[in-house]
């Protein structure tokens, strides 16, 4: 097959985009064929110009090489999180140690990086402007990173490390989507359903419908079904059975077992810092973020679990006074939290998650997010009914700036299903640039995917939110907006390249702008009256923000430091007892489990994006929380000004300049704890 051939690289759709119902799983593997074969032809190139390096032929060059391995690549990791298979899969067990190859042997190429060294090591005297000299930065810190400066012995086995944490990672998070796809609780008479909501009753016969159990009911693992469940149900013997499921995951024995693989993993990745002369995988890792070391991330988890511990000892005790009023005998259990924190909460503030929802049909949260980037960056979404995406029910929108002209792509795939990973995420299929491309054409603009698990509702329903999943939908916005909003030269510098805990900046951040009062009260109307929410939920709802806040603090911190325990102690070769026993010191609450436990911590083990890195979630937090703060010192949640700084400094940014100056470049200083500590109820 020739690259022109290919249906994998023909971006000629409307919108630039693919034309992707021509794209079979088959042509994944031929296209991956001619890509990489093309990126190689490419380094050589560069790597053996005969001419003096200098910034164009060396650094633009790497920045525009790989276009075709950019393109496969994209389309191919959307289908294998958002529609996968057998087929699928299996390529992505070959592949994921393939790319890890075929990446090592570009940090290694003598010859290429000896040219990104010699600008490195004049780069005072190139007349550069900030943001080439934050490229070659970043860029020359990758090729150490990754092993140029090691010895040839050194290399291969950084190389045979990397190849093989990469295969360990696709097997790892193949295991908990099998787990996830293969459990199913079917429900079936009155007393089964007890204390269900009627949207939760038909989003569960809608997932056991499709599932071929028509007239039946459907517990699943994904996070739309599983969470309500446990807070609503009133049998506690189902809610035992489906939390112990859920939490089992990845490590229910047998061929999706993990705790192999997390061996190996943590064994592998210790062996990776060490070659590269760091103390530990944490140490490595945090490197180049903003905040630096174990330590330093030690100090704040530290700080927030000791309060989080205390507020949870606080909600056990009234917890368990709502089982002995109700004549139970029984101690608060994990599967019992969710299900007696909503019953205090309807009893503190007078309202319960079922009243909410109606509320928050999914078009509606939809059209506030839309609104509120409207509001703040003068944008305008609009959707193409006309133009199919990456999958059927994929959405696509045009999105346009303040002029009038077409800045970005974005794509939306809301709904669950068994061929999708669980989560959210954002992420893309192209970057923003300006660089002068091979055919003449000056940059290309974003095109930006948001994935997300909402229950589908039956046919001719709407499709209902909790105020948890319209958090989700505004959060994975806010990521997506960093990357629509990008305003660079280089793609290596586009959107979301930023530190792993800035990147959580922009998209926590949005999430303050959905329960501001104007939002809410425009947008969060019951889905058949029309009428909006009534003022005293509203003050009911915002009031309850803090509302089981030592619950939530715990379990994420939990996790958090869980995964900082792993990355800083070195392999283990009992993945279970060595969680049990980091959960023991810190002193777990006993009704309370991990976010995350490790067997199914797919941010940390089934890629090494987020590992020794879940706690940015916290650290952006402190972030978001003290700028949110900025607007709310104005009195204008839309300040035209701070908005203007946002626009420039946070979510057009990109990686383009270090991340604690663009955010002292926002806010005039840096930001303390205070802001995060109040938001959570905390303080």
């Amino acid at each position: 097959m020739t690259a022109s051939a290919s249906p994998v690289f023909d971006w000629t759709g409307p919108l630039g985009l693919p034309h992707f119902e021509t794209i079979a799983d088959a042509d994944f593997a031929p296209a991956f064929e001619i890509a990489l074969a093309e990126h190689d032809a490419e380094i050589e190139a560069i790597a053996a110009d005969p001419t003096a390096p200098d910034f164009a032929n060396t650094l633009v060059a790497l920045e525009l090489a790989g276009d075709r391995l950019s393109k496969v690549s994209s389309l191919f990791w959307n289908r294998a999180g958002t529609d996968t298979n057998d087929v699928i899969q299996a390529l992505e067990r070959e592949i994921a140690p393939r790319m890890s190859r075929h990446y090592s042997k570009i940090a290694m190429n003598k010859a290429l990086f000896a040219r990104v060294d010699t600008l490195y090591q004049k780069r005072a005297d190139l007349g550069l402007t900030p943001e080439q000299d934050r490229l070659l930065e970043r860029i020359w810190k990758s090729f150490i990173k990754s092993g140029a400066g090691l010895d040839e012995a050194g290399q291969k086995r950084l190389a045979e490390v990397g190849e093989t944490l990469a295969g360990l990672g696709a097997r790892f998070g193949q295991n908990v989507l099998a787990d996830e796809r293969d459990y199913l609780l079917l429900l079936e008479d009155e007393a089964e359903l007890a204390g269900l909501s009627d949207d939760l009753r038909a989003a569960m016969a809608a997932v056991a419908e499709d599932l071929g159990h028509k007239g039946k009911y459907a517990v699943t693992l994904s996070r739309s079904i599983i969470e309500p469940f446990l807070a609503s149900s009133e049998r506690r013997d189902l809610r035992e059975t489906a939390f112990r499921a859920w939490t089992a995951r990845g490590a229910k024995g047998g061929a999706t077992d993990n705790a192999a693989l997390i061996s190996q993993i943590i064994a592998l990745r210790t062996e990776k810092a060490a070659l590269l002369g760091y103390p530990s995988y944490a140490a490595y890792k945090l490197d180049d973020t903003m905040a630096k070391t174990p330590e330093a991330v030690e100090a704040l988890l530290g700080d927030v679990w000791t309060r989080a511990v205390k507020s949870a000892d606080s909600d056990r005790a009234e917890l368990a006074k709502l089982i002995a009023e109700e004549g139970g005998n029984h101690e608060v259990a994990a599967w019992d939290w969710r299900h007696y924190a909503e019953k205090l909460k309807a009893r503190r503030f007078a309202f319960s998650e079922s009243e909410l929802k109606p509320y928050f049909p999914l078009n509606r949260i939809i059209e506030a997010c839309f609104d509120v980037a409207n509001r703040l960056f003068g944008i305008t979404m609009t959707e193409r009914k006309d133009v199919r995406g990456p999958h059927k029910e994929a959405r696509v929108f045009e999105v346009r700036g303040r002029d009038g002209a077409m800045i970005a792509t974005f794509i939306a795939d809301y709904f669950a299903r068994p061929s999708k990973r669980s989560g959210a995420w954002m992420s893309g299929m192209r970057s923003q640039h300006k660089l002068t491309m091979p055919d003449g054409s000056v940059g290309e603009t974003p095109i930006i995917t948001n994935v997300m698990n909402f229950s589908k509702p039956a046919a001719g329903q709407e499709a209902l939110l909790s105020l948890n999943d319209a958090r989700t939908l505004f959060h994975e916005f806010g990521h997506a907006l960093h990357g629509m909003l990008s305003d660079v030269t280089y793609p290596s510098l586009s959107g979301t390249s930023v530190s792993r805990d800035f990147v959580e900046l922009p998209s926590q951040l949005y999430e303050h702008w959905l329960t501001v009062p104007e939002i809410l009260e425009k947008h969060a109307r019951h889905y058949k009256t029309n009428e909006p929410i009534p003022h005293v939920l509203l003050d009911k709802v915002l009031a309850a923000q803090t509302f089981n806040a030592g619950f939530n603090a715990v379990e994420f911190t939990a996790s958090a430091l869980v995964d900082m325990a792993w990355h800083t102690a070195g392999q283990k070769p009992d993945p279970a007892t060595f969680e049990a026993e980091t959960l023991k010191k810190l002193g777990l609450p006993e009704a309370i489990v991990m976010r995350h436990a490790s067997p199914h911590f797919l941010h940390v083990f089934s890629g090494e994006g987020y590992s020794a890195g879940y706690y940015s979630y916290m650290w952006s937090e402190v972030l978001d929380a003290d700028a949110f703060a900025a607007f709310e010192e104005t009195g204008d949640p839309f300040n035209a000004e701070m908005a203007e700084k946002l626009h420039k400094y946070v979510y057009s940014a990109g990686g383009s300049r270090d991340p604690a100056e663009l955010y002292q470049a926002f806010r005039g200083r840096m930001p303390d704890a205070t802001a995060m500590l109040a938001k959570r109820g905390l303080a």
